[in-house]
């Protein structure tokens, strides 16, 4: 069967009765038992098919597919002002959790070689299209309080839900720029005035902004338990294999920053071109024995039971258009992240500071 992720596929007649093969990737099952297994028993028990629903929604990253497949790519879908938006997920048969993370599927037919951001795509839904218009978009900087929040928010309001892509401080205001997104975490770091965000919100944006205070969060190098390499600070990662984060996260802005301190040049890291999406990416990686270390927060090393040297405390915000700031979902994400509830969540975590979660301030 032509079909990505689903294949092999094995349709077979045995003694008179269908027979439907499998593969073994979790992602592929699915989307072969969609799409071979459930029509041949609603042929055979005659009843009535449910249909998908589809929406038109703006693709926020270029997509490269094969010709010789129709793929179904994961994507998170949510509306921003007029139009849906759909952020593409990890793609591979065994990511499991991109299926469970999924709202839909964007198809991408065979003999297309794939999908330009910005185009126009048929998306799939898995939720309802009035779920999907209660979503609040956020695309930006990986935490794992966004996780928290994102629990909380439809358990306090019902029907309301978060959707969270993670492509760096950098990308997710770029992503916002565009229209992608309604908030856009962040944590880059001026190093002339020592001040978070702010600068590049006003570089970026020449229309009212608002940045919500997020959470101060200890950044630090990630080691496996013991540090059996006596790893101390910065200047240790010229003699391990190192895990980096992707271009324009905010993780990687202060690396470069704590090296150029340290008189330290970035080609002298083994593994600093090596790329993870998340802070527990990372820790996963150095956990595996895949790395010897990667910068990352506080939370994560403590959730892979890692070591921590840390490097020092910076400020985690979320960045809006001033006049998206009363939306319904803005206004009742505000409420969960200033609620005791989060604040007890992030204290029972670790490395995370709220003093100033919730705070407004106005740019621009």
């Amino acid at each position: 069967m032509a079909v990505k992720p689903g294949k092999p596929v094995i349709l077979a007649i045995v003694d008179g009765k269908p027979v439907i093969g499998l593969p073994g990737y979790p992602v592929s099952a699915y989307i072969a038992f969609e799409n071979f297994v459930k029509p041949v028993l609603a042929a055979m028990t005659e009843s009535v098919e449910q249909k998908p629903e589809f929406v038109d929604a703006v693709l926020t990253k270029r997509l490269i597919s094969s010709v010789k497949h129709r793929e179904y790519v994961r994507v998170k879908v949510g509306k921003v002002g007029s139009r849906f938006v759909a952020a593409p997920l990890a793609r591979g048969a065994s990511a499991a959790m991109s299926l469970v993370r999924a709202d839909g599927f964007c198809i991408i037919e065979q003999n297309q070689e794939g999908v330009e951001a910005g185009e126009t795509v048929r998306v799939q839904l898995y939720r309802s299209r009035a779920e999907i218009e209660n979503t609040l978009v956020i695309i930006g900087s990986h935490d794992m309080i966004l996780d928290v929040a994102a629990d909380l928010l439809p358990e306090h309001y019902h029907g309301m839900f978060i959707s969270s892509t993670h492509v760096g401080s950098m990308g997710g205001l770029m992503a916002l720029t565009r229209g992608e997104c309604h908030l856009a975490p962040a944590h880059l770091l001026d190093e002339d005035t020592g001040v978070y965000n702010v600068r590049t919100v006003e570089e970026l944006f020449d229309e009212p902004m608002v940045i919500i205070k997020g959470v101060h969060r200890i950044q630090g190098i990630m080691v496996k338990k013991g540090n059996p390499l006596g790893i101390q600070g910065v200047e240790d990662l010229t003699k391990v294999r190192y895990v980096n984060r992707q271009r324009g996260a905010g993780t990687r802005v202060l690396l470069d920053y704590k090296l150029k301190q340290a008189g330290i040049s970035p080609d002298d890291i083994d593994g600093y071109e090596r790329e993870a999406s998340t802070h527990m990416a990372v820790a996963a990686l150095v956990q595996g024995e895949s790395a010897d270390a990667g910068m990352g927060i506080l939370s994560a090393a403590r959730a892979m039971d890692l070591d921590f040297i840390e490097i020092g405390p910076e400020e985690y915000d979320f960045v809006l258009r001033r006049a998206d700031l009363e939306l319904p979902q803005v206004q009742a994400f505000l409420d969960i992240i200033t609620s005791d509830e989060f604040k007890k969540t992030l204290a029972d975590m670790g490395g995370y500071g709220t003093e100033h979660t919730g705070e407004l301030v106005d740019v621009n």
